[in-house]
């Protein structure tokens, strides 16, 4: 158990700031005020501001192996590139499962949620090797396994031309036996990681897929991660194998409640977001893949106004092409302003906060334990240096840190009361020599073509009216 005393901090009070001091007894907050007695070690405050850890609410760590060179292409058909040239092996998971990590605590998260795409035949290493880079890290680490049981193919509309699919490689039977092994060897919450179930989506995988995760997650008490109507084909996809939206059928099956987080979700009207609101569902919003890919921009002021929680997340570094948190969450914050021309409902800087700690809490069903500077919390804590130049001159500190581009302003970060960020470094592993096996294992790349891709462009151009 470790104790420390942060002095003199900035912390975010109502509509203002303090300066107090926090104490960490036990891995939990103790207490926040003024003057008080130094527990452990005594750490300077002065001049820095505190804030709860902020969650990296969906991400594919191993795209970082493609981020970069994909096409500019709409999600089908990006994925299709994707698939053709990401076979991954083991030490790449590794490595990726690195980067992503400090690349999102240098940006203020300290969780993450990794819809960890799996090697075929390796599944349950490919959790184990991801599983041990986050601890070797120290990050707060979600791993969704990314499950499904149709093919590729099947992912589109079919529009007027009837169209057959190979079956997929794996059945959903398997694929779900597979996940409670997982959860019985990995789902460690009290050492930081935890396992979900996390189907796809509508547009891969089968009722039965979805219900097996449903019975897992109330089995186990496991929370349930998926992408929802990402695209507008997704949206056509749905009306053709349901007869209704994709929200109206995973309420009927029983995938939605408060444990459920959703990625995306930029194509519901708003018989969906009344259902989203009803079974408090969580939307994670990925500004940056959805303009990337041009998928659209999710109603997040709709949902805000519905009181549905929202949180935020970088996806893929293939299709944002970064993990930089504090980038998801500006843009995630201001992209809104154009949605609605009514600026009192738009996202103010404090708000942006809260969505990125308290909602990712809660869309995890642990806002009780983290999310927000309280007493008896665990101490998952970034502290940021307010003398940096991007966060000059003096004006509002959080609003600076949202609306402005903060650069390398991370000092320190905790993660259930261990530091594992110090002056602005990664004191957990050596960050040199990841920067080399990611470089060494690399190469400059500018021209290839996806064979998967000339084979299905044309359908994908004549159902979506191209």
């Amino acid at each position: 158990m470790v104790n420390f005393t942060i002095q003199n901090v900035l912390i975010a009070v109502s509509d203002d700031y303090a300066t107090v001091d926090l104490q960490v007894v036990d891995d939990k907050i103790a207490a926040i005020a003024p003057n008080l007695q130094v527990i452990g070690t005594a750490i300077d405050g002065k001049n820095k501001l505190l804030l709860p850890g902020f969650f990296n609410a969906h991400t594919h760590s191993s795209e970082m192996w493609q981020r970069g060179i994909m096409s500019m292409f709409p999600l089908e058909l990006w994925l299709a590139e994707l698939y053709d040239f990401a076979p991954l092996v083991p030490e790449q998971v590794y490595l990726s499962a690195l980067g992503t990590a400090v690349e999102t605590l240098l940006s203020g998260g300290t969780s993450v949620v990794d819809h960890l795409v799996l090697i075929p035949g390796l599944e349950l290493e490919t959790i184990a090797i991801a599983t041990r880079a986050y601890k070797e890290v120290g990050i707060r680490a979600f791993i969704a396994p990314l499950i499904q049981d149709e093919s590729l193919t099947a992912g589109m509309p079919s529009g007027e031309s009837t169209q057959t699919h190979e079956p997929y490689f794996r059945s959903a039977a398997v694929t779900l036996e597979i996940i409670e092994e997982a959860v019985r060897q990995f789902h460690r919450p009290d050492e930081g990681v935890n396992i979900l179930v996390a189907p796809t989506g509508i547009q891969l995988c089968t009722d039965a897929l979805f219900e097996g995760c449903t019975e897992l997650s109330d089995r186990y008490n496991l929370c349930r991660h998926s992408h929802l109507l990402e695209t507008r084909a997704q949206e056509k996809l749905a009306e053709e194998k349901y007869g209704c939206t994709a929200v109206e059928h995973l309420k009927k099956i029983g995938f939605l409640s408060n444990k459920t987080s959703l990625a995306h979700c930029i194509w519901l009207n708003d018989a969906d977001i009344a259902i989203l609101a009803e079974t408090q569902s969580t939307v994670v919003h990925n500004p940056l893949s959805n303009l990337r890919l041009g998928s659209g921009i999710a109603p997040i002021l709709k949902y805000r106004q519905a009181g549905i929680n929202v949180t935020f997340g970088c996806d893929g570094a293939s299709s944002n092409d970064s993990q930089d948190l504090l980038e998801a969450i500006k843009i995630g914050c201001i992209l809104h302003n154009i949605t609605d021309s009514d600026y009192q409902h738009w996202i103010t800087p404090r708000q942006a906060v809260e969505m990125a700690s308290l909602g990712g809490a809660k869309g995890l069903n642990i806002a009780d334990k983290l999310g927000s500077l309280t007493v008896g919390k665990q101490a998952d804590l970034v502290l940021y240096n307010l003398t940096n130049l991007s966060l000059l001159p003096r004006t509002d500190p959080i609003g600076l840190l949202v609306l402005g581009r903060p650069s390398n302003v991370v000092d320190s970060a905790w993660v259930n009361g261990k530091q594992i960020i110090a002056d602005g470094k990664v004191t957990t592993i050596n960050v040199d020599e990841l920067r080399q096996e990611l470089f060494n294992r690399s190469q400059w790349e500018t021209k290839r073509k996806s064979e998967t891709v000339a084979q299905i462009e044309a359908h994908y151009r004549t159902v979506m009216g191209l």
